[in-house]
């Protein structure tokens, strides 16, 4: 064997051994996080809703085309921390959102 040879590491999800390299990238997708549209959101992006939202605890609803900007990712890729200018502690759902 030569010295570049890479480790390779048991999936269990799929049952085979693969490349450590390959697993970890596996692993970053599948943690990414994603909006309606599909495309990749990050932290600092923004976002439009895609349709109306009733805020809980906020008495309003936040109308289909709002502009959110500067959103966190969480630790659930299906949820994006955010601010509105009347909303503090807001947090939407990636489906309801997309980027803008």
């Amino acid at each position: 064997m030569s010295d570049d040879d890479e480790d390779y590491v048991y999936d269990e999800a799929s049952g085979e051994w693969l490349p450590a390299s390959e697993l970890a990238a596996r692993a970053a997708e599948a943690e990414a996080v994603f909006d309606a549209a599909g495309n990749r959101l990050a932290d600092g992006d923004a976002v439009v809703l895609v349709k109306d939202l009733k805020v809980k605890g906020a008495g309003q609803t936040l109308k289909q085309g709002t502009v959110i900007r500067s959103i966190r990712l969480t630790g659930n890729p299906e949820e994006i921390d955010c601010r509105h200018e009347s909303i503090k502690g807001l947090v939407l759902r990636t489906e309801f959102v997309k980027k803008r």
